[in-house]
């Protein structure tokens, strides 16, 4: 592996080796420190976990340091010890405890203790997962260039669920996939494996995603048979050396599809049997079985409202079947109805607002950052806040299907710290969306974050090189939600390039400035849902005239001879009132909604003076107008890097 790693950085970079490269580290002094703090390493134990972690080091440390410690068996004087709390306490004889804040399951420490009169750096955590979490944060210091000096700190994930979802059909297509085909190889499964199983597993593990969903919420019953579960299986076993659990998505009608049942009624004895059968069938295949991702009674997908059952009452028969084997289930609230005449940014919420606190406590509702569908801006859904009885779980899309698929460079970082950084007032200021899917402000022991995600059969994984920093970045959001989007940012960028400080200014300027280019040239000023019909790539704000209005530019803009803009305000559909007081009233009134989202909650004659004193049209024109300048801009940027970066890299920006 380090020899393929070395003749991938002779032959030019082709991007596959992610963000976990392991070039030699350029400055000769910064080499020799780190070389200096790990003399050798002693891993206590030989689990498949912590083989990982070791595999991980022995990668890391002999790529970045030009040479591999050597392995110990007893301490010695700067010396990487690697191992769990009990694995410690063990090897030195006495008790050994946290010191300091417990990390909890997944979480790590780092520091540098004295054992046996020996000073070592140590990687440990209650749980090996969080041994090889706390590895691959070690890495991550070296590669970034960070002191070891005085090293002492804890990490743990602020989220219980950290998620993938791959939106991968059974033939291998990926709806709104832009990176080629599906990774999972079903024909070829489960008999012959592909090493990029493993390496995925591992991009992930050094994110601290802990799951994910192999198949398309729009699902094919066929992947809970016990054909497809071999195969799932086989995924499982891959993966779950790097602490990655496997999740399906399950299409609600399965009784009826596969079951040979005439009804999927969640209330009928039954149905409930079915899926108790069908869970304990799931985990003797795959013990650490994950659980259910569902869309139901959405975009034309089965649900309990088909046979006049809440969303809940289709949870909760889900979740009595997983119960016993610890299992979960996420549950979309991306609901709207065609036959439905509501404004559509108002559907879910009234549909979820009323069953609030009727799931079992094995289920989370997972909410998309917006309620409309991942435009390029949107205010956070007002379910964020709204619905205290029950967990909800974050769904960000990595894949670009608004945002220029694989062919536009956007850093979505900025888009999910905005959202996450929003306030709901739900217990007051300072009630971010990031606390409120927490949990603990409402007593929930579950939480989590899920993404679509961007990855395909490419080379590069992701199709263009900085979709990755988006994986990246939505990793790294996952296990801290409360992370700054540019040191995120900071930190891909190091680990990509290994850049010169001029060159990591230049490319970090790219990215922060990228996302806020993309909503210039494309939905400024709270315009929305203005893409190509169905594929949604390209400017169309002309569509009318569908099946569905509310799959209509039109219907969104709602431009005409006086204005533009859809009107939420309390004159209008009234959506504001979903939102708390504070927030209803900024985002009511023209005068104080943030002009970013004042198009999204008002319609404003063209002749509407905006703060800088020009007119609605004069700012639209020229938020456009931006938007293209700043691409320029960019391009500039990256033609400055050429001779800077990696000449293939540079070749496939360009």
């Amino acid at each position: 592996m380090i020899c393929l790693a070395s003749a991938a950085s002779l032959q030019g970079e082709d991007g596959h080796r992610l963000w976990l490269k392991y070039d030699l580290i350029r400055d000769a002094g910064q080499r020799t420190a780190y070389q200096q703090k790990v003399r050798s390493i002693r891993i206590l134990g030989d689990s498949p976990v912590l083989k990982a972690a070791g595999a991980e080091l022995e990668n890391g440390l002999s790529g970045l340091l030009g040479k591999m410690p050597p392995v110990a068996a007893g301490f010695e004087d700067h010396q990487l010890v690697v191992g769990t709390f009990a694995q410690v306490a063990a090897a030195i004889g006495q008790e050994m405890l946290p010191g300091g804040e417990n990390p909890g399951p997944e979480g790590f420490s780092l520091r540098r203790i004295q054992i046996n009169g020996k000073k070592v750096l140590l990687i440990t955590g209650e749980k090996e997962v969080g041994v090889l979490y706390g590895t691959f944060h070690f890495l991550r210091l070296l590669q970034t260039g960070q002191s070891l000096e005085n090293l002492n700190l804890t990490q743990s994930p602020r989220l219980k669920l950290r998620l993938l979802n791959h939106w991968d059909n059974l033939d291998r297509t990926v709806e709104r996939g832009y990176a080629g085909f599906s990774l999972w190889d079903w024909q070829k499964l489960p008999d012959f494996r592909h090493d990029y199983y493993r390496d995925y597993a591992r991009a992930n593990a050094s994110l601290g995603i802990n799951g994910t969903v192999l198949n398309n919420v729009n699902a094919n019953t066929n992947v809970l048979t016990p054909l497809y579960l071999e195969k799932v299986a086989a995924l499982a076993g891959e993966f779950r050396p790097y602490g990655l659990r496997v999740f399906l998505s399950i299409k609600f009608s399965a009784p009826v599809e596969i079951g040979g049942l005439e009804t999927a009624d969640p209330l009928d004895p039954a149905v409930k049997a079915w899926w108790q059968e069908k869970a304990r069938e799931i985990y003797r295949y795959v013990p650490d079985f994950g659980g259910f991702l569902v869309k139901a009674n959405s975009e034309g997908q089965p649900g309990p409202q088909g046979y006049g059952r809440t969303h809940a009452d289709g949870a909760n028969v889900l979740a009595d079947a997983l119960k016993p084997f610890g299992g979960v289930v996420m549950w979309r609230a991306f609901v709207y109805q065609a036959d439905v005449k509501e404004d559509r940014h108002k559907q879910a919420y009234n549909e979820f607002k009323f069953v609030d606190g009727q799931f079992r406590d094995n289920v989370l509702v997972q909410v998309k950052n917006g309620a409309i569908d991942f435009q390029p801006r949107e205010p956070f859904h007002p379910l964020f806040g709204g619905l205290p009885q029950t967990p909800l779980m974050m769904e960000f899309q990595i894949t670009q299907e608004y945002l220029g698929f694989s062919t536009h460079l956007v850093y979505l970082g900025t888009l999910w710290e905005e959202c996450l950084a929003s306030d709901t007032y739900a217990h007051g200021p300072g009630t971010t969306v990031a606390r409120v899917i927490e949990g603990d402000l409402d007593g929930h022991t579950l939480s989590g974050m899920a993404g679509v995600a961007n990855t395909g059969t490419d080379r590069n994984w992701t199709g263009h090189l900085f979709g990755q920093a988006n994986w990246y970045a939505f990793g790294r959001l996952a296990w801290d939600p409360r992370q700054s989007a540019a040191a995120i940012a900071r930190e891909w960028i190091r680990m990509t390039f290994q850049p010169d400080p001029d060159t990591e200014a230049t490319i970090l300027e790219m990215m922060m400035a990228s996302r806020e280019n993309t909503v210039n040239y494309m939905t400024p000023l709270g315009l929305h849902h203005m893409m190509g019909w169905s594929h949604h790539y390209g400017p169309a704000p002309w569509i009318k005239d569908k099946h569905r209005d509310d799959w209509t530019s039109v219907y969104y803009h709602r431009a005409d001879p006086e204005g533009i803009g859809f009107d939420r305000s309390p004159s209008g559909t009234d959506a504001v009132s979903q939102y708390h007081p504070p927030v209803a009233q900024k985002f009511g009134s023209s005068e104080s909604c943030p002009e970013k989202y004042l198009l999204w909650f008002h319609h404003l004659p063209w002749e509407h003076r905006l703060a800088s004193g020009k007119t609605l049209w004069e700012e639209i024109c020229l938020h456009y107008q931006s938007g293209v300048e700043g691409v320029r801009r960019m391009r500039g940027q990256w033609e400055s890097l050429a001779g800077r970066v990696d000449a293939q890299t540079y070749r496939e920006v360009a």
